[in-house]
Order: C-alpha cells, then structure tokens, then sequence
C-alpha cells in the first residue's frame, strides 16, 4: 500500500503539488517498522521528496518541523544513510534563504543531535553548514571559533573536499573583517588542497570568485580578477546556480574600474550573459554608462534606483566609491581648468554637490597634489597656480659631482698600480 501511495505522489507531483505532500506526509509521519525493508526504502524516499516539494513551495516552516520528527526514523536505517538524510534536508532548508530566523537554531540543534548519535562526519559537515551561516548573519568571531576548531579535526582526518570548503568560508570571513593578508593566506591553502581532489564546479566556481574579490581589493589587479570572475561565472552556469548572476556582475564591475565601460555592453549581449539579464545587470550597464559619461548626476540616480543590486553588496559598493572618487577628481580638474581664481560656490553649482562636499574634495586634491592651488576659505575662492616648472640645477651639480668622485676614484686605484 505504502509503495502505491509513492508511485501516486510521484505521478501528481508536478500537477498537484498539494495532494503529493499531503500523501508523501502520511507516509512519512506512519509508525515505523523494523522487520520490513521495503517500507524503509519507501520512507527514505518519501522523506527526501517531501523535502524537495516543501522547498520548492517555499514552506519553510514545515520542512524544519518535518527534519525534527524524521529523526527516531534515522535509528533505523545506516549511519550513512542517515548522514544523507538529514545533510540533503538541512541542505535544502538553508538554500531556501527563507530568513525564518530558525536557520542557526536547527543547524545546531541538527549537530547536538550528531553528537548524541556519535555520528562524527555528519557532525563536521553540519558545523561547516553553520559557519557559513554565521558569516551570512555577520558573526565573524563565531565563524573563526568554529573554523579554528573543525579546521584542525579536518586536518587529523584527512577529509580534503571538507577542508577546503571550510578553508574558503575561513578566507571570505577575514575578507569581511578587512584582514586581506589572512583572508589570501586561508585561500591559498584552500586551492593547494583542492589540487589534490577533484573539485565539483559549484565549489571550483566559489574558489575563483573569491580569488578575484581578493585581486580586486587587496592589489587592484581588476585584469587577473575579471579573468577569475568569468572562470566562476561559467562554473556557477554550468551547474544552473544562482551565484553566476554576481558572477557576471563582477565581471561588468571589472571592466568598468579597468576603464573599458564601452565593452560591458559586449558582455551583456554575449550568449552565456543573455539569459542572466535583470535588475542587476541593468544597475552595471546604467553604471557603465554614467562612468563612460562622466556623469556624476547619471552614477547618483543609479545607486539609489539600484541599492539592493549595488549598496547592499559590500563588494561592488567598495569599488564604486572608488569609481565616484575618480569621476568626482575628473569632473573637477575638467571644471577648473580655464580659471587661475573662481569662487567654490560656482564650482559646487556646475557640479551640482553642496559647497562642503566640493571643498572637501578640492582640498584633498591639493594635499595629494592633483593640481597647485590653495583655499582661501575667508572669501571662499580657491586659487590656482600656473604649474611651476622644477629647477634641476641642483640635481644635475650633485650628479656631476658623484660621477667626478667616481673618476677620481679610478684615475687613484690606476696610480697607485704604477707606483
């Protein structure tokens, strides 16, 4: 009967989504029979399922429910059946991103279960799961105390494929905490290990993506990085994730702090991009427009239209400030440039910024020394100098000077062999 009732919850599963989980969860919830076999199985695939459905209908209530009390079930079947079980349904959950709030809650009640049931390598693949989430939910301290510890079990076990995914997660933590030195040394030892595997394209993917943020911010090498970006963007397609979209929005961020904000259109319309396009391939493309116009008016609409795809991504938001610092720089010496004396009031009107933020930015440049001026900031007018050619006088007497010590030098050693 329990074998029927599958067959017809796989056959409705796809036309009546409702009448398959109200089927498989009977099922699922019947007491469980030790002698008979067939009735496991029929559960174990029940089980699995009714957590695909429960995710796909976004019922994340009741797939958390559904991993608790499956739990005397998994006594019956092996420890690595079970293991299976409850990392897919777990799995599953997590990649709902629902925002439920129960997320760190059931992963370590999950753990605590693992540990009772002395079950070592669901546990160490659980508090894998559960460092991601704290750095997800911004616990960066936890993150690293948790790494830390699994880190070294991983080692003595020799479990690569784990090891470098918790080495990643421990290299993107101290990314986040502004510790680049710490975050590459973690990620080189991630991709040394993942030499010696083999290495599924989503986790291969994720190591390329942060190999290019981490080119990105720590040298400025926004080359090497797009180079990495498009590796991920065609790992996370080739498995159908959904992480290729920040991917291919790396990319565009790439070519566009490289100065070539005329080829993001190229990439946009390219066949692999096409089917990705949205609102945050929208956000670059209005970004790349802006930046090709030198329209710092265009940049400031679009970040706030876009905040989600653009504000809210520390990643992109970094870079960005450093675009609107440049175009600002630009902007300015472009406006500057016919007058010897003009008022900052009229600069901050051609600019369309409040006088505070101009005059801000005008004092910087001087002190770093982008154009000679000063700021009278009594009458509020900024003085420009005529660019003072450097006397080199005094440089080329010093050369002269070393250059005769050294001939003298030589005209003495020479002297002295003929005495």
């Amino acid at each position: 009967m329990t074998c029927e009732e599958l067959n017809l919850a796989l056959a409705v599963k796809e036309s009546n989504r409702t009448q398959a989980i109200d089927i498989l969860g009977s099922i699922v919830k019947r007491e469980a029979n030790n002698s008979d076999t067939e009735e496991t199985r029929v559960r174990e695939i029940a089980i699995i399922e009714l957590g695909g459905l429960l995710a796909k209908g976004g019922l994340a209530d009741e797939l958390c429910g559904m991993i608790k009390y499956t739990r005397p079930f998994l006594g019956l079947v092996s420890k690595a059946k079970a293991a299976k079980l409850v990392r897919t349904l777990v799995d599953l959950f997590l990649d709902m991103e629902a925002a439920t709030g129960k997320e760190v809650e059931l992963c370590k009640e999950c753990i605590e279960w693992s540990k009772l049931e002395n079950r070592t390598f669901l546990r160490q693949s659980l508090e894998a799961r559960l460092i991601s989430l704290y750095f997800d939910t911004k616990c960066y301290t936890d993150a690293l105390a948790l790494g830390s510890t699994l880190l070294r079990e991983l080692k003595k076990l020799d479990d690569k494929a784990l090891l470098v995914e918790v080495q990643l997660l421990e290299s993107k933590t101290y990314h986040a905490l502004g510790n680049l030195p710490k975050s590459r040394a973690a990620l080189t030892s991630a991709r040394t290990t993942a030499n010696g595997i083999y290495c599924p394209p989503k986790l291969q993917a994720a190591l390329d993506l942060q190999s290019g943020i981490l080119h990105a911010a720590d040298e400025r090498d926004f080359k090497t990085a797009y180079s990495y970006f498009y590796e991920a963007f065609e790992g996370y397609d080739s498995v159908d994730n959904p992480k290729a979209v920040t991917a291919l929005k790396y990319m565009l961020m790439s070519k566009i702090m490289l100065n070539s904000a005329d080829e993001v259109q190229l990439i946009i319309t390219g066949k692999l991009a096409l089917k990705y396009s949205g609102r945050d391939v929208e956000a670059m493309k209005l970004i790349a427009q802006a930046s090709h116009n030198r329209s710092l008016a265009d940049f400031q609409q679009t970040k706030e239209k876009y905040k989600a795809q653009l504000e809210d991504d520390p990643i992109v938001q970094a870079h960005l400030d450093s675009l609107y610092d440049n175009l600002l720089e630009q902007n300015l010496c472009r406006i500057i440039e016919p007058f010897s004396q003009v008022q900052v009031q009229h600069v901050a009107g051609l600019i369309n910024l409040r006088v505070e933020v101009v005059e801000k930015k005008l004092s910087q440049m001087i002190l770093d020394k982008k154009f000679s001026g000063i700021l009278d900031q009594g009458d509020g007018v900024l003085v420009i100098f005529d660019e003072t050619p450097t006397d080199k006088t005094y440089e080329t007497a010093l050369d002269t000077i070393q250059n005769m010590g050294k001939v003298v030098d030589a005209l003495y050693v020479k002297a002295k062999k003929l005495t």
